[in-house]
């Protein structure tokens, strides 16, 4: 396709998320399906104005959505974090997989296609969309919820039987020569997960060395080389891209900056997780789904009881009352890319072709409900048996639970951001009082780290070489507030005077 009209499907599709998602979100619709039905409506299988004729043009662009927003989820947690369910968190993913995928199993012979749909079928019944569990996560602002480490590790673990389950079909899907072929695949893809984890745990700090500079533009375009290139070679692998952007989130979200890329990966990770969806909604054909809306019906439902099952007991593993089950149950219960990947294998691989279409509208169909049925999911836990998950808050003394966020997460839920402000050598920061900073109303003093310690900073602390300032925004303010530091940096307490807005 010639590079102008590259141009023109790409920026009409970005313009066309935008408007219809302006006219859904204000009524209380998400934005993932909103993006989809974009993508359905332009694409080839839909009649009318087609402004997409073939989804390969912007296979790329969504990629890219996908591994940008799970790098936004390495970003916001640790290792330490999700290693630190151990064997409950291991126990309860299981747990996950053996109702979903066994059901799936089930579900699929009972189509009658044969025993290699079926085998198929399971996989895009069981498996989760890493792309829309970290999407709703992000706007419902429940990256801090305890609950949220459950689902994160259930996600993370899903995608490491995923890349089993995959290895293990390539004899049934004849992609791979023999059962030893196969299990090479298996060794490969493992081996480069170990690697990567032993990266996160104990290399961050030499990765970080990488992205160890106060121009931005350079952190910007290393983050992006990084988290580009470990998610092709994931690929190249046999491991997903999406679990290696995971992994590179990680390692970079153990370093110093990790902060600071997360505010700057805000809005990679918006813009193109729309084009991701618009991509998704474009492969889509809306004819032929009434062969098998039966069969779409029963998956749906089937995988709603399930994944409310497997929240339940997940739940009751972990102390959690009914609002966190729900909540578990239902944010997991969303299928996207993964099983669009084992739709497609098994179509180049001949089997049913009525796979293809299932998969379509029973994602689809899950996209819609999904995220609606999250955003209340408060209404749905009423509906869960309380005898089962009795709510510990209820209790005194030492059997109620303390309620502490820690990490990025909580100043999402808060509605704030945060700037660490670094006085370097040269700075025009040196010498001068935080008053002196004149920042945007609206801006709150936090902390200065100074020779190693901590202590409150004030309108009459006076900033020094070496000094790190920690203040909070609120995030229509933060591009403001980061101008107004910029210029003092550059131009000392008259910045305004002589002409330096920081931009």
């Amino acid at each position: 396709m010639h590079v102008a009209e590259t141009l023109v499907v790409l920026g009409g599709a970005f313009l066309v998320c935008g408007l219809i998602a302006r006219v859904g979100v204000p009524i209380g619709l998400p934005t993932i399906p909103l993006f989809m039905l974009a993508g359905v409506l332009l694409g080839p299988s839909t009649p009318g104005f087609d402004l997409v004729h073939d989804p390969v043009e912007l296979e790329l662009v969504a990629r890219l959505g996908l591994v940008f927003l799970l790098v936004y989820l390495g970003l916001e947690f640790s290792l330490d974090q999700l290693a630190g369910g151990g064997r409950r968190l291991v126990a309860t993913a299981a747990i996950y997989l053996v109702l979903n995928v066994g059901g799936g199993l089930l579900l699929g012979l009972s189509f009658g296609w044969g025993t290699r749909e079926a085998l198929v079928v399971a996989g895009i019944v069981g498996i989760s969309s890493s792309a829309i569990v970290t999407k709703l996560l992000v706007d419902l602002r429940r990256l801090g919820n305890r609950e949220s480490r459950v689902i994160l590790g259930i996600i993370v673990i899903e995608d490491v039987f995923l890349a089993l389950y995959l290895a293990l079909l390539q004899p049934v899907l004849g992609d791979a020569d023999s059962l030893v072929a196969a299990v090479v695949d298996v060794v490969a893809a493992f081996g480069f997960l170990l690697a990567l984890a032993l990266v996160a745990r104990y290399g961050a700090r030499w990765v970080g060395k990488l992205i160890d500079t106060m121009d931005e533009e350079i952190v910007v375009v290393v983050f992006v080389g990084l988290a580009v290139l470990i998610a092709g070679v994931s690929e190249k692998f046999g491991v997903s891209d999406a679990i290696g952007a995971f992994m590179v989130g990680l390692i970079l979200g153990a370093t110093a900056k990790a902060p600071r890329l997360r505010q700057l990966a805000h809005p990679l990770r918006d813009a193109f997780a729309a084009m991701f969806f618009f991509h998704f909604g474009l492969s889509i054909n809306p004819a032929g789904l009434s062969a098998v809306l039966p069969q779409i019906a029963v998956a749906v439902v089937t995988t709603g009881v399930f994944a409310l099952t497997a929240g339940t007991i997940a739940s009751r593993i972990y102390g959690f009352g009914r609002v966190e089950a729900a909540n578990v149950g239902l944010t997991v219960l969303t299928r996207g890319e993964f099983s669009l990947i084992l739709a497609s294998l098994a179509l180049a691989a001949g089997l049913d072709q009525r796979i293809g279409t299932f998969t379509a509208g029973y994602i689809l169909t899950l996209a819609v409900v999904g995220p609606l049925a999250v955003s209340r999911s408060a209404t749905v836990a009423r509906f869960l048996p309380a005898r089962l998950l009795p709510e510990r808050a209820e209790r005194r003394g030492r059997d109620t639970p303390m309620v502490m966020d820690v990490g990025p997460g909580t100043l999402d839920q808060l509605g704030t951001d945060l700037l660490q402000i670094h006085v370097v050598p040269g700075s025009r920061l040196h010498g001068l009082y935080v008053a002196e900073l004149r920042l945007p109303t609206g801006t709150t003093l936090g902390l200065l780290a100074r020779n190693g310690r901590t202590e409150a900073a004030g309108p009459d602390t006076r900033l020094r070489v070496g000094d790190a300032l920690v203040v909070f925004t609120p995030p229509r303010q933060r591009r403001t507030a980061e101008d107004r530091i910029r210029a003092v940096h550059r131009s000392g307490r008259l910045a305004r005077w002589r002409g330096d807005d920081g931009r």
